[in-house]
């Protein structure tokens, strides 16, 4: 037996609201479905499954707003037992039966209004009578109950746990959250508490480094001619493109701080900000691009930002990015000092590319230049590492045909 939970899509995020359930109970699901749309401060995200299964019946309902890591369905796996050969001693108070589907009209406690309704189960339910009784008085529908009794019997305290999840937020019917739903105030006060955590808890240094994108932007205007104007290369593919190649030079600035020790992931999932239309600043992340070649990542980033600014993110997307990249160089920012977002140890930033002084040979020239800086966790690395990483960006950048 498997649990679905409410994920959690950030380090802002304490409650999320259930939008819409995608599949029916007794549905087969595996690893990766979108089983449901959750509702967040930052807007609507598709829910995955993480093993495969029967889908049970949903513990909380449409529209109902519980704590991260509550439990909102259960899933049935392959060889859960359903009737076991012996029961516990609370069992064997009496013949397991199956419940009454004969139940009188009742009202339900406010407490545990949240609950499934009440209904008899299909087949014979392996419960105590106490619990079942418990179940009938409080409308629990023990098909959805995971049972802790030996061969997995339903007892009183496994009714009681489920009533007490539902209690742990009193879910009054709220209107669900959509794209353009979601307050501007609610938004920034999610980002202002992650910012905050991170500004508390993460010892922050910086670098700054200036890298002559001279080669890198020649050898892709070279390219582009090549290509019809929608198959064309941004720079910002460029630019990410090379943090990922840099990032096997330094692994340590890629994974996460977690349980007082660093956790260096081998996949770089990219955390690529995008600004959203009605404000506000949204991190998804781009799966693998050191795996992706630059067709395949501009695919990626269109694909990215299309479905951020239309709230049909996956969960895994805010979840898995071991790095942050962002670029507000087309806003005219030279520099941008950017702040960690938790549980990652390092961002990376880029300002404008720009035409600028720069010495080279003895000789006073213009190069067109991007300011890069680095934000890292001094609890990870420390200078001298960071440092290497910019140089290897730098070189990156120097060889884009390699990219």
């Amino acid at each position: 037996m498997g649990e679905f939970r409410m994920p959690s899509l950030g380090a802002d995020m304490e409650t999320g609201t259930l939008v819409e359930w995608l599949v029916k109970p007794g549905e087969r699901v595996k690893r990766g479905d979108i089983v449901a749309t959750v509702g967040t401060q930052k807007g609507l995200f598709e829910a995955e499954i993480f093993e495969e299964g029967t889908m049970g019946v949903p513990l909380v309902q449409e529209g109902q707003k519980v704590p991260v890591g509550t439990v909102l369905a259960m899933i049935h796996t392959e060889g859960a037992p359903v009737i076991p050969a012996e029961v516990s001693p609370e069992a064997a108070e009496a013949p397991m039966e199956e419940a009454s589907s004969e139940q009188p009209p009742r009202v339900l406690p406010p407490s545990v209004a949240a609950l499934p309704p009440y209904s008899a189960p299909s087949k014979r339910v392996a419960s105590s009578p106490s619990a079942r009784k418990l179940a009938a008085e409080l409308g629990v529908d023990l098909g959805a109950v995971h049972g802790s009794g030996p061969h997995g019997v339903i007892q009183r305290i496994d009714v009681e746990q489920v009533v007490q999840a539902a209690k742990q937020k009193a879910p009054a019917r709220e209107e669900p959250p959509g794209p353009g739903g979601i307050l501007q105030e609610g938004m920034r006060q999610a980002i202002a508490a992650a910012m905050s955590r991170s500004n508390r808890e993460i010892p922050h240094y910086y670098l700054e480094t200036e890298i002559n994108m001279g080669r890198a932007l020649h050898w892709l205007e070279g390219e582009n001619l090549k290509r019809p104007i929608r198959e064309r290369i941004l720079p910002a593919a460029l630019l990410l493109k090379a943090v990922a190649s840099a990032l096997g030079d330094v692994p340590e600035l890629n994974g996460y701080w977690l349980d007082n020790r660093l956790q260096v992931s081998t996949e770089a999932h990219i955390g690529f900000a995008i600004a959203l239309r009605r404000g506000g600043l949204i991190t998804p992340a781009i799966h693998s691009v050191h795996r992706l070649n630059l067709n395949e990542l501009m695919t990626a980033m269109g694909d990215l930002i299309e479905r951020t600014r239309t709230g049909r993110l996956r969960s895994s997307e805010m979840t898995d990015a071991t790095i942050t990249v962002t670029n507000l160089g087309d806003l005219g920012v030279k520099t941008v000092f950017g702040v960690i977002y938790p549980p990652q140890v390092a961002l990376v930033a880029f300002g404008r590319i720009m035409e600028r002084p720069w010495a080279e040979n003895g000789m006073l020239v213009v190069r067109r230049c991007v300011t890069a800086t680095l934000a890292a966790d001094h609890r990870a690395t420390d200078g001298h590492r960071g440092s290497q990483f910019l140089e290897a960006l730098d070189r990156y950048l120097q060889s884009p045909e390699k990219l």
